[in-house]
């Protein structure tokens, strides 16, 4: 345990073997709900640590030159003719969803947003302290119950929802992050395994008495067999609370480049409980590049000019919508980061412009729904995909097939790098890093809405340079000199704007030093925010 962390503490009766290091919560962590937590940890707590260090064997054998391939020992999958189970009625159509924290107030402006779908989610964009995610299991909790209300501390606006709100789905966080406040037989509980159960134990019986049932997203796969847990999670806890096997229904989330060599074996694997697949394109971009850290011709050129525009990313795009269609599941595009711009009409009418070609293209190329991250995106998406697809989704429609090959996957752009480029980087990683540990995993940076998977990719490139010896368009060679001097320079501007007080409470100078370690460091850290999070306040 950390030196910040809480005494144990909990329900008087505990089951046994399990331990909370964090204020206990009565109504989300009951002795029966953190029974079954402790269940499901056990019963596959050795499968996901293989999992995990099959990742790291698999990306020592990337850095040695090896690349992502289709999988010869699953050809008979992916050839073979299956189609996963039918999809829920109230999920049919999900032309548009938005996504958020588990916050009170963004729970019920989600819901009404007129979004389709709102995935509430734990994991990108929620600084894991204990009181997020305690409170964001509360919140859903009376969100499924139609109780929830907020009134605004400041202003006095009351919030409570609308007669007709969006389907929620909940995304809980990926298999390599754990939960430090919640010990098994003294280790931490898996935070996939925490965040599932608990929304699962709490709500799946009153879901399906309200006619829906329990919906999730799954991050952060890198394998089929990463799916085959979650499936047998599935089946033990589905029959753990007497639930029908195929109640729990989920949408994976494409979001990492071994995986997008999977996406059959992926809905195979979970083909009883599967709805669909997500093309998650940042976490895409920054996994390209992870995957890729050691070889020096798949250098990444300036985040800024990486659109779905490019060979790798509309190929992949292309391979979801012909792979979910053939199996009778939803294709979704990506998400648009973009936020509106007050105070500037002429910069906003460009950002709302790209946001419609975006979605534009998405409908077009096949995709059943889109994501958006702020609710005035929202009419600009669904006029796109009103008008191009008047059906619930575009499933049945027969397309030619598009004959992705893995050389299309593999299609490094082509681009410059800029030091406007590197400075964006690090500005934008510092900002994100200090608003996360603070406890805000959702913010908006230079009018685009920055998460976790964003901010990774400003860190995972600035590493990339670091580690090739990158040139700028004008000849600045990006060493670890070169990112110490820019890196203070940006936290001291930082200051300068903020003051002192400000700069200090919001942990800039912790924030500096961790961002530093990541983008300096001989290898590259799996993931930005593993170091960061024994450094949460709670």
């Amino acid at each position: 345990m950390t030196s910040n962390a809480r005494q144990p503490s909990g329900p008087a009766s505990m089951p046994p073997g399990v331990t909370l290091h964090g204020a206990a919560n009565p109504q989300i962590l009951s002795p029966e709900a953190l029974g079954f937590v402790a269940d499901l940890e056990r019963a596959h707590r050795a499968r996901r640590q293989e999992l995990l260090a099959a990742r790291v064997a698999r990306q020592a054998r990337f850095d040695q030159g090896e690349l992502p391939d289709f999988l010869e020992q699953t050809q008979s999958v992916r050839e073979g003719d299956w189609r996963v189970a039918s999809t829920p009625k109230d999920l049919a159509d999900r032309r548009v969803e938005i996504t958020g924290p588990p916050d009170r107030k963004m729970v019920i402006n989600a819901l009404n947003s007129g979004a389709r779908v709102f995935m509430a989610d734990f994991e990108d964009s929620c600084s894991p302290t204990w009181e997020n995610l305690i409170a964001g299991q509360v919140n859903l909790m009376d969100a499924v119950r139609r109780t929830i209300d907020f009134v605004h501390p400041e202003t006095g606006k009351a919030y409570a929802l609308n007669e007709k709100i969006a389907t929620l789905l909940v995304r809980p966080r990926g298999w390599h992050l754990e939960e430090k406040h919640c010990l098994v037989d003294d280790r931490p509980v898996s935070a996939s395994i925490f965040d599932f159960a608990l929304y699962l134990w709490h709500n799946a019986h009153e879901l399906k008495a309200r006619g829906t049932g329990p919906y999730f997203y799954l991050p952060k796969l890198e394998s089929h067999l990463e799916a085959r847990l979650w499936n047998d999670v599935f089946v033990q806890a589905q029959e753990a609370l007497g639930l029908p096997q195929g109640t729990i229904k989920v949408t994976v989330l494409i979001e990492t480049l071994p995986a997008a060599f999977e996406m059959d074996e992926i809905l195979f694997e979970l083909r009883e409980h599967i709805v669909g697949l997500n093309c998650g394109r940042w976490d895409y971009i920054f996994s390209f590049i992870k995957t890729t850290r050691s070889l020096p011709d798949c250098v990444m050129p300036d985040r800024g000019s990486v659109g779905m525009d490019r060979r790798f990313l509309s190929a992949y795009s292309q391979l979801l919508v012909e792979t979910c269609h053939r199996r009778g599941a939803h294709a979704m595009g990506g998400m648009a980061a973009q936020i509106p711009i007050r105070g500037d009409e002429e910069a906003n009418a460009a950002a709302m412009a790209k946001v419609s070609a975006d979605k534009r293209r998405e409908v077009k190329n096949g995709h059943d729904g889109t994501w958006v991250a702020h609710p005035g995106l929202m009419a600009l998406a669904l006029t796109e995909f009103d008008e191009a697809m008047p059906q619930a989704n575009q499933i049945d429609l027969v397309r030619n097939p598009c004959g992705i090959q893995r050389e299309d996957l593999l299609a490094v752009p082509e681009g410059t790098i800029s030091m406007q480029g590197v400075r964006q980087n690090l500005s934008v990683g510092l900002r994100y890093m200090a608003a996360w540990l603070s406890g805000n995993g959702c913010v908006p940076i230079d009018n685009l809405m920055e998460d976790a998977a964003t901010a990774e990719i400003s860190r995972s490139q600035l590493w990339q340079w670091r580690r090739h010896r990158a040139q700028t368009t004008d000849g600045v060679i990006i060493d670890a000199y070169l990112l110490r001097t820019e890196l203070a320079q940006t936290l001291a501007s930082l200051r300068a704007e903020m003051g002192d007080i400000a700069y200090t409470r919001e942990r800039y100078a912790l924030a500096g030093e961790l961002f530093e370690s990541q983008i300096l460091a001989r290898e590259m850290p799996a993931f930005l925010t593993l170091a960061a999070y024994d450094h949460l306040d709670s």
